[in-house]
């Protein structure tokens, strides 16, 4: 959609969400674009938490009224909680009609290997249809969309590109628009939101891991994100959904936030978390991340013993079926502890790439694509420093912010 459409779509949003006034209470729900100043350099310290934080789905009363007679579709998985209850019960005893439920990569328990087909399957407290989003079906289809009025997303991200969720939430976008259905999210915050870093993805590297042109740490909450796909008409033949987004209360960009339930079976804590937009760049190479070990994305390293003198042995685990040297005693580094700084670097990466023996094997197939671009790649082989390849993407990043800057809805 082009920039000038934007009005129509805030119009509808402010229509809808005026059906339930009575019960509106604290900010108002907005999808407000206006470009905010102040916001491209957030403080790197992170101070803690508000503890009247309140994400989207906790502040029924700003959207609870608005379900009322509608037939509801919800995208949800593990992480859509409203005070430790599901956000399906939640809303089944409110009273709302849910009609079906979407479910992304790692399934509707989020149990699921990466990468793991997902089947279609029914829920067994609720009885309620389980319609894959992930598989041979990425984008719901007309027929599925039919007898739904709106549907909520609701999912925790963590705030990197190739983190799935969020390609998930853009076909969802999609369907919407092509079946005029209305798209309610239900934001949470982005454990990673207080800084952009890293290449930004060429349009001849989209996939399902890299579908919009933004660095890998992009700085944006799924709200936030769903608000610049619209704005900037990324989506199929540049149409745009009818958007409305309940933001986090009490929450900044600056704020330490730590996820109160794991977002996938790899990503088991804080550590992980904050390591992972440095460390899954190792899945487009040779080496393993410790997934089959209860330490994954905590650790690297290859069955060669020059990588380190930390081992482990990768196995079978739940999320990990089919680990990367599965049973073989791997040698590299420990990165448990300290606690990681909400920071992207490379140095892991390039440590150990001039550490290989075997150069020309150290990246597959997969780099490339993950990564969004062939240039990293050449840059390392090239055997440029951190420090010169960081320079060589601030151009696109000082654009990025600024576009950022038009999106946002968590500034002081």
């Amino acid at each position: 959609m082009s920039i000038k459409l934007i009005p129509i779509v805030l119009i509808i949003t402010q229509v809808f969400f005026r059906s339930c006034p009575a019960k509106r209470t604290g900010k108002p729900i907005t999808t407000d674009t206006t470009t905010q100043k102040g916001t491209s350099t957030l403080p790197t310290k992170a101070k803690p938490i508000d503890s009247t934080l309140q994400v989207g789905a906790a502040q029924m009363e700003h959207y609870l009224d608005a379900l009322e007679n509608k037939r509801v579709g919800l995208v949800v998985n593990h992480t859509s909680l409203v005070n430790g209850v599901h956000l399906v019960d939640t809303l089944l005893a409110s009273g709302v009609k849910v009609q079906k439920i979407f479910a992304p990569e790692h399934g509707f328990r989020g149990t699921a290997d990466a990468g793991e087909v997902i089947q279609n399957a029914k829920d067994t407290k609720t009885g309620l249809p389980i319609i894959s989003l992930y598989g041979s079906n990425k984008k719901p289809t007309a027929a599925q969309l039919k007898d739904i009025d709106i549907l909520i997303f609701d999912i925790q991200d963590v705030g990197v590109r190739f983190y799935t969720y969020i390609s998930t939430m853009h076909y969802v976008m999609e369907a919407c628009a092509d079946n005029r259905k209305r798209l309610l999210i239900l934001d949470r915050p982005n454990p990673h939101g207080n800084y952009v870093d890293g290449c930004v993805l060429k349009p001849a590297y989209r996939s399902f891991v890299g579908m919009h042109p933004i660095p890998i740490v992009h700085g944006l909450t799924v709200g936030e994100l769903a608000r610049m796909i619209n704005g900037e008409g990324w989506l199929l033949s540049g149409k745009a959904c009818i958007l409305q987004v309940v933001p986090v209360k009490n929450y900044h960009h600056s704020d330490a936030y730590t996820l109160p339930v794991k977002p996938s079976p790899n990503l088991p804590n804080q550590q992980a978390i904050l390591l992972y937009p440095s460390l899954c760049l190792f899945e487009g190479t040779k080496m393993s991340v410790g997934r089959g070990t209860p330490f994954p994305f905590q650790v690297v390293g290859a069955p060669d013993a020059r990588f380190g003198d930390f081992q482990f042995t990768p196995s079978a685990t739940a999320g990990a079926k089919n680990p990367l040297y599965k049973g073989q005693t791997c040698y590299g580094i420990d990165l448990r502890t300290p606690l990681a700084k909400r920071a992207f670097t490379l140095r892991y990466l390039i440590d150990f790439y001039r550490k290989s023996p075997n150069k020309n094997t150290f990246f597959n197939n997969f780099f490339d694509k993950l990564v969004g671009t062939d240039k990293l790649r050449k840059q390392i082989v090239a055997g440029m420093s951190e420090e010169e390849i960081r320079a060589s993407w601030q151009e696109e990043l000082t654009a990025y912010r600024t576009l950022r800057e038009k999106y946002l809805l968590y500034f002081k």
